[in-house]
């Protein structure tokens, strides 16, 4: 839900959707853009399954949100899910190579590495799912 919460204001601010550009005319940096379809709401049609929810809901027969949702939302889902599983395998590795922490820079704590496993794995989903799923120019 939060992460829901955060793209709709992702989607509201200029800075983070239009790329910064210079303008030979004005002889600055401009940042006027259209927002791609992406950063734009768009309207789906409601799948035929749920038409008799819809009907007694009083629900109407499409929705409207932005598609950045769909990705925020795999993103998040695979963040919480699957995440933390990046420590398991770090913890992994370090049994395998009898190592009780990756660094002693945090005390108490372990290593950088022992903070940031998690991130690690975010790091790989995210870079195959955007040359994956997401249209990159």
């Amino acid at each position: 839900v939060m992460s829901l919460g955060l793209a709709f204001f992702m989607c509201q601010v200029p800075y983070l959707i239009c790329p910064i550009e210079y303008s030979a005319e004005l002889e600055r940096m401009t940042m006027s853009c259209e927002p791609s379809a992406l950063f734009r709401p768009q309207e789906y049609g409601l799948p035929d399954t749920v038409t008799t929810w819809r009907r007694i809901l009083g629900i109407k027969e499409t929705v409207t949100f932005y598609p950045f949702f769909i990705h925020c939302f795999f993103m998040s889902l695979f963040a919480s899910i699957i995440g933390p599983f990046g420590g398991f395998f770090a913890s992994g590795f370090k049994r395998a190579f009898k190592i009780k922490d990756f660094g002693d820079l945090i005390p108490g704590h372990g290593g950088i590495m022992d903070r940031f496993d998690c991130q690690f794995l975010m790091a790989t989903f995210v870079n195959v799912y955007i040359h994956s799923f997401i249209n990159i120019p």
